[in-house]
């Protein structure tokens, strides 16, 4: 099999490789049902297009095999490794759920300890359940005057090995879903002193490698393992997702055989052949659209800040902040009188423009290869409207204070000593006999679910996790301000469902 070397990053294998099948004249005696299109219904036909059909395609031996890949596959995951900078580099079409999974599975098992962010995506909870592995949760550092979460810090990293240098392995966010980046070289070197890997959700971060004003990529300074969602910024079709390894403290026959457990044995070759066409473009123009992609982001950026009563987030020195991937804007809108929902939902329906993520104070917004300048304007001209119409009439409500509460005193506290093993392993409370309980019963008890309020979308309990009176409070009081609560049996919170005790 050639290496990577003996190909051109101008090549796509995949991509031509099920451009050739899906011209291919024959009779289809296999999987999907709709026979390249012919038994599609006639209204979904409609909304795609026709073309789409003949290429939605099973793995034909022209195609080659995602979890034993000898041809086009492994051509186009050798060529992904080198354009993203990596050793060896996987295709996810599960998302970068599916490699956050995997990464836990590959470096830990029943009982081990993993030191991680306590504000991680859920992926790493359903990893930690999986693998049974054991959390040790510490904070990222958190900004009160902004609201927001940033990214650990090597004094909380280094404090956390110190207590738990058994631990298997670290996880981290780089960059935070506000295009925040923490110190990960500082972080790596911590890490790499007590001979583990250092695992990366990098899941907003796969353009870093394509540009020089952009945050370093993780696996350019010292990560060992990153999962990259290359649909979220890049030309890749939605969950369409890779997986990027280097060195040597990553067992690669163990992470393949994880990856195998957690995604798809049918896999969409469009998503992969849509992964492939994303590295080609990087590869080839990468530089170019992402100078591009800058430009309109510091336009925006720029043009929004002039607006009163609106800011923006821009880059602070902090040992969780030391970069801001600027393509990534934050606009504070909480002193227009207006919190994030709200004015997400007036630009949504009344302006036509719809945002990444809404919090309670601010507006998040991905800008992206293929934004136009025409989507700016149109951002820009939307908050001016908001402005004109809402400065001058900011009103406090309940949220500050809850959120004030749950942050500096419950979740943000000290975190330099928030260094948390749940009583139990998430695993263990996942798959124990568990009971319902009126919540003012609840308190002291193990949770046996993950109960995340929005807002702010940080589980407030996980699996075998103690419950506290004081996260009670919390989520009682998310309820009565009109939030919602996920992850609960009883969506009303009247009751939890929590661990069993033994009689034993």
């Amino acid at each position: 099999m050639p290496s990577s070397s003996d190909f051109s990053q101008s090549q796509a294998p995949l991509l031509e490789a099920l451009q050739t099948l899906a011209r291919k004249s024959h009779a289809p005696f296999y999987a999907p049902g709709h026979k390249r299109g012919q038994g599609i219904h006639q209204p979904l036909a409609q909304l795609l297009g026709t073309s789409v059909f003949p290429a939605d395609l099973p793995e034909l031996p022209e195609l080659d095999n995602l979890f034993a890949p000898l041809g086009v596959i492994k051509e186009a995951q050798q060529l992904a490794a080198e354009a993203f900078g990596a050793e060896q580099t996987w295709f996810l079409v599960n998302g970068s759920t599916c490699g956050i999974m995997a990464a836990i599975l590959a470096t830990c098992g029943t009982g081990d300890k993993i030191i991680l962010p306590r504000n991680i995506h859920q992926s790493a909870i359903a990893g930690l359940i999986l693998s049974g592995a054991l959390p040790v949760f510490i904070n990222p550092e958190y900004d009160p005057g902004l609201d927001i979460a940033h990214s650990i810090t090597p004094g909380t990293v280094a404090a956390a090995l110190s207590q738990h240098p058994d631990a298997k392995a670290v996880m981290m966010l780089y960059p935070t879903y506000y295009g925040v980046c923490g110190n990960i070289e500082a972080i790596a070197q911590l890490v790499h002193q007590y001979d583990i890997p250092l695992l990366v959700d990098e899941a907003h971060g796969p353009h870093f490698a394509f540009h020089p004003d952009l945050p370093p990529s993780a696996l350019s300074v010292g990560a060992d393992l990153s999962v990259q969602s290359s649909h979220k910024v890049l030309g890749a079709m939605t969950q369409a997702s890779m997986l990027h390894v280097q060195g040597d403290l990553i067992d690669r026959d163990r992470l393949s055989k994880a990856l195998q457990l957690v995604q798809t044995t049918s896999p969409s070759y469009l998503l992969l052949a849509s992964l492939d066409a994303a590295r080609q473009q990087m590869a080839l123009y990468g530089d170019q659209l992402m100078a591009r992609t800058l430009h309109l982001a510091d336009d925006a950026r720029a043009k929004i800040s002039q607006i009163p009563g609106l800011s923006v987030l821009n880059a602070v020195k902090t040992s969780g902040f030391v970069a801001l991937d600027r393509t990534r804007l934050t606009v504070t809108v909480s002193n227009l009188g207006l919190n994030g929902f709200e004015a997400d939902e007036i630009l949504n329906h009344q302006l036509g423009v719809t945002a990444e993520l809404p919090s309670l104070r601010h507006l998040t917004f991905i800008i992206s290869l293929g934004n136009t300048s025409a989507d700016i304007d149109q951002l820009v001209q939307a908050f001016t409207h908001l402005s004109e119409k809402y400065w001058g009439t900011v009103v406090q409500t309940g949220w500050q204070e809850v959120f004030r509460k749950w942050k500096t005193e419950l979740l943000y506290v000290h975190p330099a000593s928030f260094l948390l093993c749940p009583p139990l392993s998430p695993r263990k409370a996942f798959f124990a006999a568990t009971e319902t309980l009126p919540i003012e019963q609840a308190s002291d008890r193990i949770s046996a679910e993950t109960i995340c309020p929005y807002p702010p979308g940080i589980p407030a309990l996980m699996p075998g996790e103690l419950i506290t009176p004081a996260a009670l409070e919390y989520l009682q009081q998310i309820i009565d301000l009109g939030g919602s609560i996920t992850g609960s049996s009883d969506p009303s919170l009247q009751t939890l469902k929590v661990v069993q005790v033994s009689n034993e």
